[in-house]
This record gives structure tokens, sequence and C-alpha cells, in this order.
């Protein structure tokens, strides 16, 4: 391909998340740990901070979604923590339901959750392999 005709893929932006009712899934969100990095009610968005990098999570309100899962299988997200059991835990004392207990990996440990309109949500660890993390 020529110049002209190429990209280069520089990172992740911001990734999308519908969900039926923003102050709902914004106290969800809050409550599983993630810091709002600013909400616009009018305009039914509200973005999530994940570490230090700039683009986040928005979660973007979608009037058909309601209070139920979508009908259809819902991709999962995977974020990094430094130790996946030690966020289920937390995040089962937060009220917020597990989708499974921790389950082993190639790099480590990972915890599942999934919001009120099915978006599957993952901590994931690199504690079996350090050297693949963001902190080794």
């Amino acid at each position: 391909m020529s110049d002209d005709q190429s990209y280069e893929l520089l990172g992740f932006d911001n990734v999308l998340l519908p969900v039926g009712d923003l102050a709902a899934a914004v106290d969800f969100y809050e409550r599983a740990g993630f810091a709002v990095g600013f909400r616009f009610d009018e305009a039914g968005i509200a973005l999530l901070k994940v570490g230090g990098e700039t683009p986040g999570i928005l979660l973007r309100q979608e009037e058909a979604l309601g209070h139920r899962p979508p009908p259809w299988p819902s991709p999962r997200l995977w974020i990094e923590v430094a130790d996946a059991r030690t966020a289920a835990r937390v995040l089962a004392a937060a009220g917020i339901p597990l989708l499974d207990e921790p389950f082993s990996v190639a790099t480590g440990w990972t915890v599942e959750v999934a919001d009120p309109w099915g978006n599957v949500i993952g901590f994931t660890d690199y504690t079996k392999r350090p050297e693949l993390g963001r902190r080794p």
C-alpha cells in the first residue's frame, strides 16, 4: 500500500457502552471503582476514567435499552488491575455481583461483572506474567 493509502493505529480513544439510564449507570460504575471524568446529562453521556490514560469508557444513554440486557451477546472489555482476586472481593463488598469466581488466564487472574444492560467488564491481572503488565 502506498503511504497515502495507509494509516497507523495509534491506540484506543474511548470505548462506548450503551446504557438505559445514565444516573443508574454512573452509580453502578462508581461502586465498581471507576471515577467519573465528566458527566453531561443533557447529552446522555458520562466518561469514566481508566488509570492515567486520557481515553476512557464513555457511557451513552440509549433510550431503547431501558433496564434490560440487550438480546445479543455483549463484547467483553477487560481492564488491567494489580490483583483480580482482590478486585473480586472489593466488587462483591460493594454489592456488584460477579459473573463467576475469579478464573485463571495465561497472564494471571480475571473476574467479570455485568452492568444492568449486559455490558461485561473484566478485571484482569498479570500476576503470572508481570513483565507484560503495566507495572512489571
